[in-house]
């Protein structure tokens, strides 16, 4: 399969039209057989059709007919293209596991739901005319029936077969999708999405629907909106994004003139910030890529997007086949995709060493979404968890190899979408007042905050009401507390909003449970999430979930401590933007706000990595001259021994609520408690304006 990569351009183009031709015509004639049993049969009739379907899509975005269509027939055709896994069709698509093994059964049902997913991939590569992607669907979909018609209607291939024709698949064609990955966060010459930013008619809606994703009233209604704002307005969005980016640099200590590109992720209909947004990277001296959210096995499938995307058809859909890499991940094939990342790195090292990091846009006001649990998905085995950890370190560390976390940085935003309710005008006119507010008023108060917890030696957290949260957080000893602080003094750069002072903590002597009764964590809700930390590892967990415990402690396993055993405590912070907690409470939003926002109303703790991972050696400052040395604990340290025992490339942070909020205070090494909060509300001297919130 892959000799095909080492021959000509010209050569490859006309082989791959070759083979296109070729399987199209095979399509078709599978619509009009019968030649196995009949719910099989029914199950390749559906695959053909859908395979017509992107070979229609393909006609119309190649001919110029997408951009001559009506608003009307886009939005039919857009219905088309993700109707079958709509939440309303779902019960009966061959992407709901539950679908496929009860019509074709548990030994193939599963692999042939994997198969369908795999072929929705074709919608992009339609789009953006990539006749390779389009090419490798068709031909594992014809080299799956094939083994189907040898058997006929008498009997079934062995799963066994099926199952390696599938890993094969995987195996040989991860290369090139590895390169293509790269590229597309690399390079600035993939430019199919940048060229619907800078070239359309923002005013004409339908540059929406040239994307191939999904589309809703969401996406209309943001793009409207921001094409309602004056350029003022739209100027300050995206000046506070990118500048954001370019002071995080700054308070990094880190030199951003070194740096050629930035990688700019958002969702459809802020087109109009993310062109003001590129005019301003420009200038600073950064060209963007932007590359599309995965949405196949090579790029990883996820409820919680990372690239450019639309609105997601069906949460469940994407949570049902989270872990589909449970059919072919062995030993061999880590290896294998270890190996293709880094010949991906090595044929564009030069623009990884130019790479600046990301800036993201996210949003938030989606309805909240509960996942339903199903025993037909592919499930991780144990020995494949293990495999899935080593091979997320692993690729850290080469990414880490090829653009050092020293030298990279990023920035974060956050805006509401229309789903969040009738007042999404009011909302989002909020949010931009908390994404701008004064930072040199949140500097000053939060050094006052700071200046009480360098005095100490532990924090105490202690919940009230419902919440049982009991945490003793040890801090790092200070050699010279005039030049020397725990605490970073946090303002309106890499994380935006302003609003929080935080450290990584020493592990041995943290310990302690943490409570929250109920939290959203990227993108799902858990309910009474509870996590004992004994020295500062995680040692225990649930959630309130599900009735059974081993179901609760699944989702927190698969979904918080990402597969690993335990994780440590990576970051205690104190939140201080009670307006974005009041705002919150104004419009009934709070199990809406992302943790971008939620993070800022209330302490904090991250289990993971540090807020410094890869990049503990960089010297910080806070802006009263004082170094941050508490950069690293008893985990990260030995990356300077063993790099694989260092990291864990995750870091989730979960928020205490100031109204779940009893206490948090200080003590020092003469036994004094130095009350930072207490019942909710912040009662250290100098703090008193952030209280005024709240009345």
């Amino acid at each position: 399969m892959m000799e095909d990569l080492y021959i000509s351009e010209a050569d490859r183009e006309d082989l791959e039209k070759e083979r296109y031709v070729l399987a199209m015509e095979r399509m078709k004639e599978i619509l009009n057989e019968s030649i196995c049993a009949e719910q099989v049969q029914t199950y390749f009739h559906r695959m053909a059709e859908f395979v017509l379907l992107m070979d229609r899509a393909w006609d119309i975005v190649e001919s110029g007919r997408l951009r001559q269509m009506s608003m009307e027939e886009l939005q039919d055709f857009n219905r088309r293209l993700y109707e079958d896994i709509l939440p309303a069709h779902y019960g009966n698509s061959y992407g709901n596991p539950d679908y496929a093994v009860g019509c074709l059964g548990e030994s193939i049902g599963k692999m042939l739901s994997f198969l369908y997913t795999e072929l929705r991939g074709m919608i992009p590569a339609a789009f953006e005319q990539n006749r390779f992607d389009m090419v490798i669907r068709m031909e594992l979909l014809l080299e799956v029936y094939q083994e189907f018609v040898s058997c006929g209607r008498a009997e079934e291939p062995q799963q066994e077969e099926i199952r390696r024709i599938l890993y094969w698949y995987v195996s040989d064609y991860y290369e090139p999708e590895a390169l293509e990955r790269t590229a597309g966060l690399l390079c600035p010459d993939k430019d199919f999405a940048y060229r619907i930013i800078m070239e359309s008619d923002l005013s004409d809606l339908r540059y929406l629907y040239y994307y191939g994703e999904y589309i809703t009233d969401n996406e209309l209604k943001t793009a409207r909106h921001l094409n309602e704002m004056s350029e003022e307005k739209v100027k300050l969005l995206a000046d506070t994004y990118t500048e954001g980016y370019r002071i995080g640099f700054e308070t990094g200590n880190k030199d951003i003139s070194i740096k050629k590109t930035v990688n700019i992720r958002y969702f459809l209909g802020f087109e109009r910030m993310m062109r003001q947004a590129v005019i301003n990277f420009d200038q600073i001296g950064l060209r963007t890529t932007i590359y599309r959210a995965g949405s196949n096995i090579f790029q990883g499938r996820s409820v919680n997007k990372n690239g450019y995307s639309g609105a997601n058809p069906n949460k469940q859909f994407d949570y049902d086949h989270r872990e589909d890499q449970a059919l072919v991940l062995d030993k061999l094939l880590v290896e294998r995709k270890l190996d293709c990342l880094k010949n991906a790195y090595e044929q564009y090292k030069q623009e990884a060493a130019v790479f600046g990091g990301p800036a993201v846009a996210e949003i938030f006001g989606e309805k909240p979404f509960v996942p339903l649990t199903k025993k037909t998905v592919y499930k991780l085995s144990e020995k494949q968890q293990k495999l899935s950890v080593e091979y997320a370190s692993k690729a850290g560390a080469m990414q880490n190899e090829y653009i050092p976390g020293e030298e990279r940085s990023f920035t974060i935003i956050a805006f509401p979408v229309p789903d969040i309710g009738e007042r999404y005008e009011e909302i989002f006119d909020d949010i931009v007042r908390i994404n701008t507010l004064d930072y040199k008023l949140y500097q000053g108060i939060q050094q006052n905050i700071i200046d009480a917890l360098d005095k100490g030696l532990t924090v105490i957290v202690k919940g009230c009401g419902r919440n049982d949260t009991d945490l003793t957080i040890k801090l790092h000893k200070l050699q010279n507390p005039d030049k020397e602080t725990n605490f970073e003094n946090c303002v309106a750069d890499v994380n935006i909003p302003v609003g929080e002072v935080f450290t990584s903590p020493m592990l041995a002597g943290t310990n302690g449970v943490l409570h929250v009764t109920r939290v959203f964590l990227n993108e799902l809700e858990y309910k009474d999430i509870r996590l004992e930390f004994k020295d500062g590892m995680i040692a225990d967990y649930g959630c309130a979930n599900f009735p059974s415990e081993e179901e609760n402690r699944k989702y927190i396993k698969d979904n918080v401590l990402f597969h690993h055993d335990t994780l440590p405590l990576g970051e205690f912070a104190i939140g201080t933007n009670t307006t974005a907690y009041v705002v919150a409470r104004k419009y009934g939003i709070e199990d809406k706000m992302p943790i971008l926002i939620a993070e800022k109303t209330g302490p904090h703790f991250a289990v993971g990595d540090t807020c410094y991972s890869h990049a503990e050696n960089v010297r910080v400052f806070n802006p009263d001259g004082k170094e941050i040395i508490a950069k690293d604990n008893e985990v990260s340290v030995l990356r300077d021994t063993d790099v694989s025992k260092a990291y864990f490339q995750c870091h989730t942070d979960i928020t205490i609520p100031y109204d779940e909020l009893g206490e948090l205070s200080v003590m020092t090494e003469s036994g004094e408690k130095i009350s930072i909060i207490r019942d909710s509300q912040f009662v250290l001297p100098g703090c008193e304006e952030l209280n005024r919130a709240f009345a």
